[in-house]
């Protein structure tokens, strides 16, 4: 294994994970890393993989791809080699499910070594993972358990190019089967995730405005369509807004309308004031909205850790590896969004 590089300055640079060797994390990295856009402060990223596949990922891109990548050589990399040797494109399994795992933790440790200020971590495969004996719901809950913490939350953060304004989205749970919510759901969760959500926003406007997604059918319709909104969910909301006088909270609203004014913010060259931050209640609820307005855009972001940590709103691609078709543009938004947040 290749030691890290001490850099001059550590706060000047991010970690970069590569993810799952067979998908596409080698290849957007390489673009993201190229494009004119990256910080102009910053160094180049420490990266967490293995030379010898991003080399075989930069022959495939020489090969298939027209768009400008790093040279491998003139990257720093912390060298963890895939088990039996670089795998061919798509060819997900074990070995890269350990390979990333690998990665992951290595670039964690890096993290909270200050070695860098912040963290980035290209897509892995959950179902790779799980071959290779490692049963995470995914990136998050590892996470969370190397920095020592119960819990971490998942925020899709987003700007606009149109108007500049941004989208941020909090889930209140995360890598859990539809039918699993309205238990897992309580009190307790959606207030920690509001105050994560009111925590986050207040960092771009002192006196945010929250929206909450109601988990029902127009927000339950008064119980007709589902009790939880009127049993719990409303009660709770109000409490909460009274005891956050700073923060405007509204909710819980129809989940089918709750991003309307989030589109038009991100649409509108008027900048349309939008809300600060929107809380969904499940996973699709909240990502389907995200990924319709800012697909390549859209930055996944971790809260509730010692350190920030992002990552490109996709997954691993493994249809597309190695045809030199996948695009850079969620990883460098990924970049510049770790570069921007962490600055404080």
């Amino acid at each position: 294994m290749t030691s890290s590089i001490e850099c001059p300055d550590a706060k000047q640079r991010l970690v970069i994970a590569l993810g799952d060797p067979a998908g596409i994390g080698m290849e957007v990295t390489l673009k993201a890393l190229a494009d004119p856009r990256r910080p102009a402060d910053m160094q180049i990223p420490l990266l967490v993989g293995c030379r010898a596949s991003l080399q075989k990922t930069a022959q495939h891109l020489r090969l298939h791809s027209k768009d400008p990548f790093v040279d491998p050589d003139a990257l720093t990399i912390e060298d963890l080699p895939v088990p039996g040797g670089p795998l061919e494109p798509g060819n997900s399994g074990a070995r890269s499910g350990e390979a990333g795992f690998r990665w992951l933790s290595r670039a964690v440790e890096l993290v909270k070594q200050q070695q860098a200020r912040a963290l980035v971590t290209a897509p892995i495969a959950k179902h790779a993972w799980h071959q290779a004996g490692h049963r995470y719901p995914g990136q998050t809950e590892r996470l969370a358990e190397l920095d020592g913490r119960k819990t971490a939350s998942m925020l899709f953060t987003a700007v606009s190019p149109a108007t500049g304004w941004r989208l941020n989205t909090l889930l209140a749970t995360t890598h859990i089967p539809l039918g699993q919510v309205p238990d897992v759901l309580s009190t307790d969760l959606v207030e920690r995730k509001l105050d994560e959500l009111a925590g986050f926003c207040l960092r771009f406007n002192s006196s945010p405005q929250l929206l909450v997604a109601g988990l029902n059918p127009h927000a339950g319709e008064q119980g007709q369509l589902g009790g939880e909104e009127q049993q719990w969910l409303k009660p709770l909301l109000e409490r909460w807004a009274s005891d956050h006088p700073c923060v405007k909270l509204r909710g819980p609203l129809p989940p089918d309308t709750c991003w309307l004014s989030a589109a038009e913010a991100w649409s509108n060259n008027a900048r349309q004031v939008g809300p600060d931050g929107i809380l969904a209640l499940y996973h699709d609820q909240g990502l389907i909205p995200v990924k319709l307005l800012a697909f390549d855009q859209a930055v996944n972001t971790t809260l509730g850790l010692s350190f920030l940590r992002t990552s490109p709103d996709h997954g691993t691609g493994f249809d597309i590896a190695g045809q030199g078709v996948a695009r850079g543009a969620s990883m460098l938004a990924a970049i510049q969004a770790a570069w921007e947040l962490s600055r404080a």
